[in-house]
């Protein structure tokens, strides 16, 4: 298993098993989000499985698939609603990971300095360089203080 921290409360990890269920909440994690569409793994790891293995392990788990076409403004928003709602540390996962951070990033710009974003994206081993333009872009959208 490759959780890797984000922030204090999120973490984002490539494709995890049922099995790691145990392990995640003997960890403290809290919540377990899925950010991985069915139709990447195979029946083993779809999302009714991971629930119930989930759920088995005293977690909650939430289903919120994401693709490069599935990442508009609402879906981010939910997404980054399933983190921030938690009373502990969250987990998301995808194929690497990187698409669980991207959309963790993409949230976060509303609220988080860009460069902030990129070196906490960097130290879980995530580069989003090439969104960093888009970041900056969020960022000159936030509402002034």
């Amino acid at each position: 298993m490759d959780i890797r921290q984000i922030t204090a409360d999120f973490f984002a990890a490539p494709q995890l098993s049922p099995d790691d269920m145990t392990a995640l909440s003997e960890a403290g994690f809290k919540r377990v989000v899925c950010n991985r569409p069915n139709a990447e793994v195979p029946p083993s790891h779809h999302c009714d499985e991971m629930q119930k293995a989930a759920e088995a392990a005293g977690l909650e788990f939430a289903v919120q698939p994401l693709t490069h076409q599935t990442m508009t403004p609402d879906v981010i928003a939910t997404n980054a609603a399933l983190i921030q709602d938690c009373t502990g540390p969250v987990v998301a996962y995808c194929a690497s990971g990187t698409r669980s951070t991207i959309a963790w990033a993409l949230a976060a710009a509303q609220f988080m300095p860009v460069e902030d974003i990129m070196n906490a994206a960097r130290s879980g081993g995530y580069d989003l360089q090439n969104i960093h333009p888009t970041l900056c872009a969020i960022a000159d959208q936030k509402p002034s203080s």
